[in-house]
């Protein structure tokens, strides 16, 4: 007898990444790409993260919805993602566009995935999961995806356990004893509302073992659709999953929380992505880019190993293809073809590095900075985005200054400096 072949839930699982939002709380990272196409990590993409979770939970087939400054994101995918042609994975990009059924830009998450629902239900998958683009975390999707099948669930959302004061700023569950969600609220400030929603004591219990006051329910943007739920659920005008959609069908249909107990940070914000970016330089980070059997994939780009010269360094990520000479690194993540010139100091300080080597384009242009870090600059609490040029002698720091401000070359956001990509600060400059 032929033995029947099982499919697994994660293979009947179809992928859909949000990456199409201006991140204009991420400006001036966002002047020129999108949010998921920030550079993270030193060699990384945000976008890489809910890739790389959904190819490690054996999710093979992914779509990413592009809308804002999209070059550099099509560009990133597909030098990063390529399969043989021998098996069904891929990862595709679907931009907006204008159709017969309508002519605008995405309004919403929703209304991103129903623009392109045609598309999706031309495939055989039993689930859809939605996933954001911008959001630092390492989760399984086996787990979700069968949760969501053995509770019976019609939609699943991924939720994570947060203190008062931060559940003022997500979307809060409330759920009945076996997490089926019973009510949610978007961004709730009432004190009576917010003590509504506190977890049940027996939740906690499970959770943690004891009882815990004044924990919350958050959304994490992360949803499992049943295939025919996800099209009932789109056949309106509601333009957002978190706002509209899902409000509108709880207490309708069965709507369960899986709750994710791990590391998750939305990368929302200047600070949020600064913080997110130095504590990879920390003795026991709270997330790392590497996990045995589980790695998140980028771009294979061949570039040299980098060359340190009687520098000191103090908890610092270096890429690869950088040039470090007679400098001191104190906590700084160093993106690739990064350049430190002699006597230079950095401290908490990101530089995203350059997209090419000036000797492959003929050289620094004749009166240009080139680009990098100078001699003798001094460097504190700053991004330097990718091809900027700091000249000589320039000292880059927020203290003193307004927390958002700007000035010529230069951004404060959240009090950090940002220096925005292709950027000239000619020698002796001090911010």
């Amino acid at each position: 007898m032929a033995t029947k072949h099982v499919i697994s839930p994660a293979a009947r699982t179809l992928a859909i990444i949000m990456g199409g939002g201006a991140g204009t709380r991420l400006f001036p990272l966002t002047m020129d790409r999108a949010k998921p196409a920030v550079p993270i990590g030193g060699k990384y993409r945000l976008v890489d993260i809910p890739i790389s979770n959904c190819l490690n939970s054996g999710i093979r087939g992914i779509y990413v919805l592009t809308q804002f400054n999209s070059t550099s994101l099509h560009r990133h995918i597909n030098a990063s993602y390529k399969f043989d042609d021998f098996s069904p994975s891929f990862v595709e990009i679907l931009a907006a566009q204008q159709t017969t059924d309508g002519a605008t830009w995405y309004q919403g998450t929703a209304d991103a995935v129903r623009q392109n629902l045609r598309t999706f239900l031309e495939s055989p998958h039993d689930y859809f999961i939605i996933l954001s683009g911008d959001q630092l975390y390492r989760m399984d999707y086996r787990d979700i995806i069968q949760q969501h099948i053995s509770s019976g669930a019609e939609l699943t959302i991924a939720c994570i356990p947060v203190n008062r004061e931060a559940a003022k700023s997500f979307g809060i569950m409330d759920t009945d004893s076996t997490q089926r969600i019973i009510r949610f609220s978007e961004k709730p400030s009432d004190s009576d509302v917010l003590d509504s929603l506190r977890m049940k004591p027996q939740l906690l219990t499970g959770l943690y073992g004891q009882e815990q006051e004044d924990l919350y329910l958050a959304s994490m943007g992360i949803y499992v659709f049943n295939r025919q739920v996800l099209a009932d659920c789109l056949d309106n005008d509601s333009p957002d999953f978190g706002k509209h959609i899902i409000p509108s069908i709880i207490g309708n249909r069965n709507v369960e929380a899986y709750i994710f107990r791990g590391y998750w940070e939305d990368i929302g914000t200047i600070r949020s992505f600064f913080d997110a970016n130095l504590n990879l330089c920390d003795p026991h980070p709270q997330y790392s880019f590497y996990a045995p059997g589980a790695p998140i994939y980028t771009q294979s780009r061949f570039l040299p190993a980098s060359v340190v010269e009687d520098t000191m360094v103090s908890r610092a990520m270096i890429s690869d293809g950088c040039q470090i000479h007679c400098s001191r690194l104190e906590r700084c993540v160093l993106g690739i073809r990064s350049f430190i010139n002699q006597g230079s100091t950095l401290r908490n300080t990101i530089v995203m590095g350059a997209d090419y080597y000036e000797s492959d384009k003929g050289g620094t242009p004749e009166g240009m900075v080139p680009i990098g870090i100078g001699r003798g600059c001094v460097i504190e609490d700053a991004i330097i985005d990718k091809n900027a040029r700091i000249g000589d002698g320039v000292i880059i720091t927020p203290h003193d200054k307004d927390a958002n401000s700007e000035g010529p070359g230069y951004y404060i956001r959240d009090g950090i400096v940002v220096i925005p990509k292709n950027a000239v600060i000619p020698p002796g400059t001090r911010i």
